[in-house]
């Protein structure tokens, strides 16, 4: 097996994601335009983007980054719109966009333009939620973009899979087609329910770090492969799961956190990075076997059913925001009034991705021995319509929510509420240290008694001092200011560690305890300070 294309695809792709983070274009954009220029490039090998690899090894973890970065409590409280995107918006785009390729595409079978709808329904999650993130939208509307990705990729799979029965002829029906997405939506979130207790039960009684992050690394692929054993939407077991785990990280041990938390951005950034580029990558392998679709007509039906898939979205995103409001007082009087603006965005905000291209091309190439009608096409249409939302919406989204200036968060506010949360916290810490104290067998010199409320102290001025005056010197926070300090006399400290290990006064083995040492040190400092 030759492992130079994979290694040359992640470090690619990785050291453009970096590059892209010091650039106003979006890294995902960067990736896919890298990709579609490198694909041409002589030498470059094939990449032939595999569903057998994306769906079951790629999507499940990227799920399980994003469920467990969620907050549960957030999307319960946004419940409502986020199944009328995930679900609704998925099963609505797949008949517009299947009718609409029907209609414009002559000879196109009813079925297999309602597999091409369901292929294109579901909007990627990476893309709009990383640029929500850098443009700093409201937490209402990043909250609603995120719970629609977790749960749209389940919708669009199990509505491809009633699609593609139907056009294969194994007798599929309204009532069947129904049926199979309530197995597969009850299923999946039955699976992640019987899976969630027992797997962090695991995590809290598992004492060792590194036995704990390798559970870690399983849990959204054995959530995954359970659920499509049993034909459930792995993608709910995996999105229940984590969320419940996500919400409960706090009981864990604080050495499984750090590790888990670093190993977890490295599998992200890793992946996103590489599928992104493969999307790129794509662009000969869709055009090979375009056949008698080449050229202008071609072009035509990428260009029309695009502007379908855009118009789709607004179609449905302002009616299911404001018709509830305006059919139950209930919602009026609990909920804050939503605005044009934060619907234009959510509309706007309907990039596709590689889920779709995977879904595309796991497509069957014959049916009954004869070609599967318009697979080629059906493809061809996938990747430009993830390319061009992509490219449209991906580059004017950011521009466009500056120039609607939607109120983004309120920093002054947050931080805030994050002051009185530490007061409260400190205020409760300090009354159970002195309920320990009170007892002798806790007795401690006094000095040491002293430094734990010394650090207690720290802790809760560290928040309230970036409310503070910067220095009118340096610019530098208070926070910013200790932080500095904090970490040169660590740099000092282990500097002075490496010389007694060079001059043979301690070995390696002591000079790795005391650096970790050092370094759980530094990044205690580092919390307290941000």
């Amino acid at each position: 097996m030759d492992v130079m294309p994979l290694l040359m695809l992640v470090a690619g792709s990785a050291a453009i994601a970096a590059a892209g983070r010091r650039t106003p274009v979006p890294a995902p954009l960067l990736l896919v335009a890298a990709g579609l220029v490198v694909s041409y490039v002589p030498g470059v090998p094939d990449y032939h983007l595999d569903p057998h690899v994306v769906l079951p090894l790629i999507l499940p973890p990227l799920l399980h980054t994003a469920a467990t970065e969620s907050s549960y409590l957030d999307l319960r409280a946004q419940l409502r719109p986020v199944a009328l995107l995930s679900v609704g918006y998925v099963l609505f785009a797949t008949f517009v966009v299947g009718w609409a390729a029907y209609v414009l595409v002559p000879g196109l079978p009813l079925t297999a333009a309602l597999v091409l709808g369901a292929v294109v329904a579901p909007p990627d999650a990476v893309a709009a939620t990383a640029i929500a993130r850098r443009v700093g939208l409201p937490s209402r509307i990043t909250t609603i973009l995120q719970g629609e990705s977790l749960v749209n990729d389940a919708t669009a799979i199990t509505a491809y899979r009633v699609a593609l029965a139907a056009a294969v002829g194994e007798g599929a029906t309204w009532a069947g087609g129904i049926g199979e997405f309530l197995l597969a939506a009850v299923g999946g979130v039955v699976v992640g329910l019987v899976l969630m207790v027992p797997i962090h039960w695991l995590r809290t009684h598992l004492k060792e770090p590194l036995l704990q992050n390798t559970l870690s690394l399983l849990i959204p692929f054995v959530a995954y492969a359970v659920a499509e054993q049993v034909h459930a939407s792995g993608v709910l077991a995996v999105v229940v799961v984590a969320l419940y785990l996500g919400h409960r990280a706090w009981e864990v041990d604080f050495q499984t956190r750090l590790q888990e938390g670093a190993v977890w951005k490295m599998v992200a950034f890793v992946l996103e990075s590489s599928v992104f580029a493969l999307i790129g990558l794509q662009l000969p392998v869709v055009l090979e076997g375009l056949g008698e679709y080449e050229g202008p007509e071609a072009a035509w039906y990428a260009c029309a059913l695009f502007l379908v898939v855009i118009v789709t979205r607004f179609v449905w995103v302002y009616p299911s925001i404001f018709l509830p409001r305006m059919m139950s007082e209930r919602i009026r009087e609990r909920e804050a009034a939503p605005t044009w603006k934060g619907a234009f965005v959510i509309s706007w905000a309907g990039m596709r991705g590689v889920v779709s291209l995977a879904i595309a091309f796991s497509i069957p190439q014959t049916v009954a021995g004869e070609p599967f009608p318009g697979r080629n096409l059906i493809l061809f249409l996938t990747f430009t319509t993830v390319i061009g939302t992509l490219v449209v919406q991906g580059l004017s989204l950011p521009p466009l929510i500056r120039l609607l200036r939607l109120p983004g968060r309120d920093v002054q506010a947050e931080t805030l509420a994050e002051a009185n949360a530490q007061a409260q916290a400190s205020r409760a810490a300090e009354r159970r240290l002195d309920e320990l104290l009170a007892d002798e067998r806790n007795a401690l010199p006094e000095p040491l008694a002293e430094r734990l409320r010394a650090v207690l102290e720290r802790r809760r001025n560290a928040v309230w001092e970036r409310l503070g005056q910067p220095n009118p010197i340096t610019g530098e926070s208070a926070d910013e200011t200790y932080r500095r300090l904090a970490s040169e006399m660590i740099s000092a400290e282990r500097e002075m560690f490496v010389r007694l290990r060079d001059g043979r006064y301690i070995d390696d083995e002591m000079l790795r305890t005391l650096l970790r040492r050092l370094d759980l040190e530094e990044a205690a400092a580092y919390r307290e300070a941000t």
